[in-house]
């Protein structure tokens, strides 16, 4: 099988990008070659300890030599070594690891510090054995270098049974209250209007550090979810952090991504419900619609729990977008669990769906614990029946904004038509409107243009899966939208 094809094939069955084997190959040869210490050594210039000094010969020694300077100079070849090849990835073999005169295509975004990274990752890739093109559609591996963003969270303790992130990602670990809202405060200043809380399992977050958080109250819990953990205790929860980041600036938007169900308590729900700055819109991942298969998975939950705290949630904040996470084809998966899940799609109409099939990870509980026994048709069959399903239930939730005028951010021209300005409204769903003047109410009389930032009222025409249409009434505030977002 051709390279890249081997990896789009993975690609499909993942959800990830074609990238994914060259991160690992990156990762691991980067390990071996490295010559940084994985610890901070405590010594100035010019007094460093022998062992170090030596270290950093050796190093030296077996580095570039001159004519890896030198275009016309051939580049020696190297075998990826046993230790390079621990936990290759399943789905490569160790043969197409090795770049065998393999063309890469290398695309650079942000400034000179990621210009730098991919001239580091392009030398890498160059000592395995790959070959360097300009040429997009000759390239048997594409690779993109951007900045990374920070969470305000990381790692994650669920140990939900497909999961390879609390191995990769480590445990949950918090940035303090203070240090986000700083933040926040600058992006308000900068004149950023959306902000979003990121992190593995956002709303868990705790910030213990400061000894007055470490108070002895319990972790509240959506009804019925447990978790695979002791209870956690004290320390300022994700509903005190909320708070704090909404009261910063009444015209910024707030969203975060991505939590879990189990920690959804009615603090957080009656939050956003009070709050007109922070969206309507949670992504509540579901991952199956069977108990037996939730089960199976460690999620805490059953299907019947589930579905309670949909209705709960909807209850709670009236209007409420939501969204999902749904795997296709786990371990052990029946034909039944499968059509339990097609049925809790139908029940629930998601306004926005995640959905993928299985693929097993090593170090995993299910990799050492369970059998991925679902054959790979049978997998992707499923997966395209739920994605059949999903858009269906979701044109009809997205039916209801019919009609309706709803707050738009506009984010710029679409990219479809030159002519129209797209933009995003409270429930995170993509609204396409015709750029033309329209009158400022923040300005009595002004007719403008609407810019990137600005809040634009739309009224909604036409409705289908993943997108809204309508024409714009107005530029406004946030603020002074609820005047005008009503149902017609």
């Amino acid at each position: 099988m051709h390279h890249l094809q081997c990896i789009l094939q993975a690609q499909r069955c993942l959800g990830w990008g074609p990238l994914a084997s060259v991160s690992w190959l990156l990762l691991r040869t980067c390990r071996a070659h490295s010559s940084f210490s994985g610890t901070t050594n405590p010594h100035p210039e010019g007094q460093q300890e022998n062992g170090v000094q030596k270290d950093f010969s050796s190093r030296l020694a077996t580095g570039p030599t001159f004519q890896h300077f030198l275009r016309s100079a051939p580049v020696p070849q190297e075998k990826l070594s046993s230790l390079d090849l621990v936990d290759p990835p399943p789905y490569l073999t160790v043969d197409e690891l090795l770049g065998r005169q393999r063309k890469v295509y290398l695309e650079t975004y942000g400034c000179q510090m990621n210009v730098n990274d991919t001239e580091i990752v392009w030398s890498i890739l160059q000592k395995s054995g790959y070959l360097r093109t300009n040429n997009l559609q000759e390239a048997d591996v594409i690779l993109l270098v951007t900045c990374s963003i920070r969470s305000i969270m990381r790692g994650c303790d669920n140990m939900c049974s497909y999961c390879i992130v609390p191995f990769t990602r480590g445990r949950e670990r918090s940035r303090p209250v203070a240090s986000i809202l700083e933040e926040v405060r600058k992006l308000s200043e900068q004149g950023l209007k959306e902000v979003t809380l990121l992190g593995q399992n956002v709303n868990s977050y705790r910030d213990n550090s400061e000894v007055q958080f470490n108070n002895a109250v319990s972790t509240n819990l959506s009804r019925g979810f447990s978790t695979n953990y002791k209870t956690k205790q004290g320390g300022l929860r994700f509903a005190h952090l909320l708070d704090q980041v909404s009261r910063i600036d009444p015209e910024m938007r707030i969203r975060f991504t991505s939590p879990h169900p189990k920690d959804f308590p009615d603090e957080v729900l009656q939050l956003i419900h009070e709050r007109d700055n922070i969206c309507k819109q949670i992504h509540l991942p579901a991952q199956s619609g069977s108990s037996r298969v939730l089960e199976a998975m460690r999620r805490g939950y059953s299907r019947e729990a589930y579905v309670e705290l949909i209705h709960h949630i909807r209850e709670s904040i009236p209007g409420v977008s939501l969204s999902s996470d749904f795997i296709a084809g786990f371990c052990g998966e029946t034909e039944e669990d499968h059509l339990q899940t097609v049925s809790l799609l139908q029940e629930v109409q998601y306004n926005m769906g995640f959905l993928f099939a299985y693929s097993m990870r090593q170090k995993t509980r299910a990799y050492h614990r369970l059998k991925d026994d679902v054959l790979e048709e049978v997998k992707l069959r499923r997966l395209e029946e739920l994605i059949t399903v999903f858009r269906e239930e979701a044109t009809k939730a997205n039916k209801i904004s019919m009609g309706c005028t709803q707050l738009v951010l506009v984010e710029g021209l679409s990219k479809r038509s030159a002519t129209d300005l797209c933009g995003r409204n409270d429930g995170n769903l993509k609204v396409i409107f015709p750029d033309v003047e329209m009158e400022d109410v923040t300005n009595s009389g002004l007719r403008v243009r609407a810019q990137p930032g600005d809040y634009v009222l739309v009224k909604i025409t036409s409705t289908s899966s993943q997108t809204l249409r309508g024409h714009a009434l107005c530029k406004t505030t946030l603020k002074d939208s609820s005047t005008y977002c009503s149902p017609e």
